[in-house]
């Protein structure tokens, strides 16, 4: 019997944003969704407007497990996490040993195929390392829809994380969809407003 998948499944149980007054609550799972969606757009447009070498596929695979290893280690806040290098050294030794216990839990055949979803450590990750920061400019987004002033500076800081990212795929997925979350369901549905 092998509980890799138990395990993943909790991610559902994991909130996020914990140090947050948060309007619209959020766990790892919801996360890990949208930064799979997310991640998978920014490598097509890498691949296809940019000529890159990227499998899409293989990033939205990354980008669904980026988080799995907070099943062990939770949903440290960054500011948290960040605050001192000590800190963060031995949080990212905790994700290794997390990653080393979770891929473990798998068939030994299966476990050079995950292992790299759950280090951290491949070529793409830079594609879900953006798509993580705008996951959390969307929530930032959202909470300001919902009346909560709470996430006002982080949005500001987000933002700015986001502007100094390389990549072009970047830029145009923030220009061309992030708009839209700044709609109601009214607005999204209105005729005539498809771009072209």
């Amino acid at each position: 019997m092998f509980h890799f998948f138990a395990y993943v499944s909790r991610l559902k149980h994991i909130r996020r944003w914990g140090l947050m007054h948060c309007a619209v609550p959020e766990n790892d799972a919801e996360h890990s969704l949208q930064v799979a969606m997310i991640a998978h757009a920014l490598a097509v447009m890498a691949r296809d407007r940019y000529g890159r070498k990227v499998d899409p596929e293989h990033v939205l695979a990354l980008a669904v497990y980026h988080d799995a290893t907070e099943v062990f280690t939770g949903d440290m806040p960054t500011p948290v996490k960040y605050s001192l290098p000590e800190l963060r050294e031995a949080y990212w030794s905790l994700e290794s040993l997390a990653a080393q216990k979770m891929t473990a839990m798998l068939p030994e055949s299966m476990q050079p195929v995950y292992a790299p979803y759950l280090s951290g450590k491949d070529g793409d990750y830079a594609l879900v390392k953006a798509a993580d920061r705008i996951s959390a400019y969307l929530k930032c987004l959202e909470e300001r829809r919902a009346g909560n002033p709470e996430f006002l500076a982080a949005e500001e800081e987000i933002r700015r994380g986001i502007e100094t990212i390389e990549l072009p795929e970047v830029k145009d997925f923030m220009a061309e969809f992030v708009p839209s979350f700044l709609l109601t369901l009214d607005e999204i549905n209105r005729p005539g407003e498809v771009a072209p």
